[in-house]
């Protein structure tokens, strides 16, 4: 796939000395979903906000679709929605006239029909002649949604969508971002519910002080960092590991109830069955065992505390 967002050794800085990103490089490629994980102050907001000509960068370069986003604004801004972490709507407009308005932002034709399949596909539909200021926090989640995707953009941004949201909405929404990848549409999310990225990413990229630490497949950098991790709950618990298991990687927890066994998942052995055999010859009676793997959230604290 061909990249449709370019961001080259990107730079911004504030009157204040504080550098929010520093010499970030970033190829999005066209059709992909790509989780930008990060922490509070991180840099996720600025990045995503000079990407769609908020903010303006103090150096570098941006390319939406072929189009500079400071020399070539328009075209450029026009091939983006944005889902903002705040909420701000016109309080007395309806919510069929604030989505079809956005529409309108952009240059495009009234089209009627598109703007009821998109309220309905958000179960906005029975809202539509509501004023915004009448919905719940919800809804108007909701309606951000749509004003977002009214003028069909190629490239949406999702910042922290799912803060603050029912259940219902977050099956919605990613429902709605499910059919706007099998249309190729570019979706770059945020989200605190990293389990919600390890669902649905292609790729996951991190960033943290302003900085990429790393952009890679969702599921080679699962596979490169993760680990799986065997627990073994003893019949009799044990004060201390014997001497005779040393030279695992073993973890007393649970008051000696239970062993762990950390291993690596790209090993051509895992060392599980002579475990096994040794943990008998010591005299340890299992009483169950079970398997657990890394998540992706396991991986990112990781990376952040290699990082630190």
């Amino acid at each position: 796939m061909s990249a449709i967002v370019s961001v080259v050794n990107l730079t911004k800085a504030y009157a204040s000395g504080v550098h929010a990103l520093n010499d970030v490089n970033l190829e999005i490629e066209e059709g992909e979903i790509l989780a930008l994980l990060g922490p509070n102050g991180a840099g996720k907001t600025t990045l995503i906000s000079t990407i769609c000509g908020i903010a303006m960068p103090t150096s570098g370069q941006i390319v939406v679709g072929g189009h500079d986003v400071v020399t070539a604004f328009r075209p450029a801004r026009s091939m983006i929605g944005l889902v903002p972490q705040e909420i701000a709507l016109e309080p007395f407009t309806t919510v069929e006239a604030t989505v079809a308005f956005s529409r309108g932002l952009f240059g495009k034709a009234p089209d009627p029909a598109y703007i009821e399949q998109l309220l309905r596909q958000l179960s906005l539909w029975d809202k539509r002649s509501a004023k915004t200021r009448e919905l719940s926090g919800g809804m108007r989640r909701r309606v951000l949604i749509a004003k977002a995707l009214a003028h069909e953009p190629r490239v949406l941004f999702l910042d922290e969508p799912s803060a603050g949201v029912d259940v219902e909405l977050r099956r919605d929404m990613w429902n709605v971002v499910a059919g706007l990848k099998a249309r190729g549409v570019t979706i770059i999310l945020t989200t605190h519910y990293i389990e919600e990225a390890e669902a649905i990413a292609d790729r996951v990229a991190v960033i943290n002080r302003g900085r990429i630490l790393l952009v890679e497949d969702k599921a080679s950098l699962m596979k490169r960092f993760g680990k799986k991790q065997l627990r073994l709950d003893l019949q009799v618990p044990v004060e201390t590991i014997p001497e005779a298991l040393s030279g695992y990687d073993l973890q007393r927890v649970d008051n000696g109830a239970t062993l762990v066994f950390s291993y690596d998942t790209r090993g051509a052995r895992t060392g599980i069955t002579r475990l096994l055999a040794d943990l008998s010859a010591a005299g340890l009676v299992l009483r169950d065992l079970q398997t657990q793997e890394s998540t992706l959230e396991d991986i990112f604290v990781g990376l952040l505390s290699e990082a630190s």
